[in-house]
């Protein structure tokens, strides 16, 4: 699975209509979609797809059609992103009419395009399911200790400082299972 982190755009146009494609974050998703309907007052219609993983990592995946002949641009649209291996995104396509019906069929390869040439765009990063550990090590470790870390490209999201230091980190099981491997022994998990 892939997702971006930024948002990206293309227009893409079809017998005069503008198909103009939005691809985001789903984080972003409501926001990017109130922008939109502000900056594109006369856009025709307002078309969505977006997937995301839930709490209980569910694949969650919804679109719209928003006024288009059913089944012909949410869910081509949708199709694209879920072919693409697309999680935790959305796109919105904004469409100006350039006043020739394209047809359902036409409909369904504009919109499906559309999403594919703005996912030529963007950068992608790879889907990886993180856990949170806590790791106890002396003030006299904590330099050896950053310096393995950050070897292994694992992300230390904060740190507390008392009579020991506990790094809170974030990392695969596998990452986990060759980290403790390397720790030395004075640096211990922090239950």
């Amino acid at each position: 699975m892939k997702f971006i982190q930024e948002e990206y755009e293309n227009t893409y146009e079809e017998k005069k209509s503008k198909f103009i494609a939005h691809l985001m974050p789903y984080e972003k998703f409501h926001e990017v979609m109130n922008k939109l309907k502000e900056k594109h007052p006369k856009g025709r219609h307002f078309v969505y797809a977006y997937r995301y993983l839930n709490e209980f990592d569910q694949v969650v995946e919804n679109s719209s059609d928003d006024g288009e002949p059913k089944g012909t641009s949410g869910k081509p649209s949708l199709a694209v992103l879920a072919g693409s291996g697309m999680i935790n995104t959305g796109v919105i396509i904004v469409r100006y009419f350039g006043g020739i019906k394209l047809g359902t069929g036409g409909l369904v390869r504009a919109y499906g395009d559309s999403v594919n040439e703005v996912l030529t765009k963007a950068t992608f990063f790879e889907y990886k399911k993180l856990m949170t550990k806590k790791l106890k090590c002396s003030y006299p470790d904590l330099s050896k200790l950053e310096y393995l870390l950050k070897q292994e490209d694992i992300s230390i999201k904060d740190k507390e400082f008392s009579i020991d230091v506990i790094l809170n980190i974030e990392l695969t099981s596998n990452e986990w299972q060759l980290l403790l491997a390397k720790l030395p022994i004075s640096i211990s998990e922090e239950k």
